[in-house]
């Protein structure tokens, strides 16, 4: 850490003892200008100044997600499995994504269209595992997705002297890419084991493997194994929280997060995308954090009433844990790790949650999209029931990124989590032609209702010209459906 820092550090723990001792407004009045500084630490940030527009600007038709008729939505057929007795289990399906081609457009892999997905029986809550759906090339509705079942078998994960991919207890979100030669890669989140005595979910950690697919007949898909199964990358501690800097001091309330890996090429290159923390060198989390300008965005009046606010406000703690970012690494040929970069956006005092990062080119810029829950952000306005998807441009993927539509907003939803329509985990996929993307989401909470599971919501289309998007009107697709050409 350089000298400026410890010199600043220093200066504010001097400043919070004074405010305990009984200083009060009298120590603030005459430190503050010591204390305020302003540093980005070269990457973008979500500001508070751009997430307070929201609670005005999601009333717009631009952003909303659209209305779905609920006694259209169907259970997906084919989500079904059977357990150790031979009883049948009709599956809740969550967060899933497609089997694209290095350029983010959706892949034909010999004539059909997979899906990678979470499954799980409804009633255990740790049944979170990756299944494989597919359908032909052309077809669109939800009946004609079948299931290649669990892509992992139990034994997969011990691999030799893989001490991390060993201790594997859930498989979460990520993404896979068809090859150069033709083979299915697949990148996830392998997720430790809850530890009760703590309360928290294990280290989540980047894991990458080669998912061998065959066609048994003409119209069926089989998992036939996988290879090259291995741990890439759970944080470093500079750039990117790890589960230790998280947990070790035994305050087990920060939300910790290392997931949610997204596969891009640029110029040839192999990089991940990711939902992660920032480092102790990225703009670490702490009460220091309410005196970076940076992360207020903003007229210096609004930065001094907004952190007055922070500072007085009974979420203090949990806003100053709040470090949510979107980070990169570079990889090998291989697919092991190459370069840990610095994050492509962070999300300091305003939330610890940007999940299902998502990036791709358009017309010459790159846009990063993120999922966010208003439950898991700190803004005033913004409630426990909003869901958004934020979106970000840069003329290259490294950044510097700037909002869409001026703040980042690009849907939103707040239906109430009992309605079946109720979606989550929205995920924009390019086109082969033209400046509309289609939006892919899940719909129904898990094990809210006995007849209803968790499933591919309709589809619609999401149009983007420039710095601006627009949610199509009267584009609502199939349930699942990935592509328009």
């Amino acid at each position: 850490m350089n000298i400026k820092k410890l010199v600043k550090q220093a200066t504010a723990v001097t400043f919070m003892s004074t405010l305990l001792v009984g200083g009060g407004a009298q120590a603030f009045a005459a430190e503050k200008d010591s204390m305020d500084y302003k540093d980005s630490y070269d990457f973008s940030h979500i500001t508070r100044a751009d997430m307070l527009k929201l609670p005005e600007q999601q009333s717009s038709e631009q952003f909303k997600v659209p209305q779905f008729d609920a006694s259209t939505i169907k259970n997906i057929p084919s989500a079904i499995k059977y357990d150790e007795w031979g009883n049948k289990i009709e599956m809740d399906v969550w967060d899933t994504w497609p089997l694209q081609n290095a350029d983010g457009t959706v892949a034909n892999y010999h004539g059909y269209h997979i899906v990678f997905g979470l499954a799980g029986d409804p009633n255990r809550g740790s049944d979170t595992f990756i299944y494989l759906f597919y359908q032909k090339v052309g077809e669109t509705s939800i009946d004609s997705w079948k299931n290649a079942g669990r892509v992992f078998k139990d034994t997969d994960k011990l691999v030799p002297n893989d001490s991390i991919l060993n201790n594997q207890a859930e498989e979460w979100s990520g993404s896979a890419t068809l090859t150069s030669d033709g083979e299915v890669r697949l990148f996830y989140t392998n997720r430790h084991p809850w530890i009760e005595e703590s309360g928290f979910f294990g280290k989540q950690t980047l894991t990458t493997a080669q998912i061998n697919v065959s066609e048994q007949d003409p119209n069926t898909l089989k998992v036939d194994g996988v290879e090259d199964f291995k741990s890439i990358f759970d944080g470093d501690g500079k750039f990117y929280q790890t589960v230790q800097q998280a947990f070790s001091g035994g305050d087990y309330s920060d939300n910790h997060t290392l997931r949610d890996p997204h596969y891009v090429e640029e110029n040839g290159r192999k990089y991940l995308v990711f939902e992660a923390n920032t480092g102790s060198e990225t703009g670490y989390q702490g009460e220091e954090s309410f005196f970076n300008k940076a992360f207020y965005g903003g007229s210096n009046v609004f930065f001094e009433a907004e952190k007055k606010k922070m500072l007085q406000s009974p979420d203090k703690k949990f806003m100053s844990i709040a470090n949510g970012a979107l980070g990169i690494v570079e990889l090998n040929d291989d697919y092991t790790l190459k370069t840990v970069m610095k994050p492509l956006i962070a999300s300091n005092t305003v939330t610890d949650e940007i999940e299902r990062a998502n990036v791709f080119e358009l017309n010459g810029k790159w846009y990063l999209f993120t999922s966010s829950r208003g439950s898991k952000m700190f803004i005033d306005g913004v409630d426990k029931e909003d869901i958004y998807m934020l979106g970000y441009v840069s003329d290259s993927l490294a950044g510097p990124y700037k909002p869409l539509n001026g703040t980042g907003l690009v849907l939103h939803q707040d239906l109430n989590p009992y309605d079946i329509t109720w979606n989550y985990a929205h995920f924009a996929t390019p086109q082969v032609e033209g400046n509309n993307v289609v939006v892919t989401s899940y719909m129904t909470n898990r094990s809210y209702f006995s007849d209803h599971h968790s499933t591919f919501a309709p589809s619609f289309l999401l149009n983007i010209q420039g710095s601006k998007t627009s949610v199509v009107k009267d584009s609502i697709l199939e349930q699942g459906q990935l592509t328009i050409n």
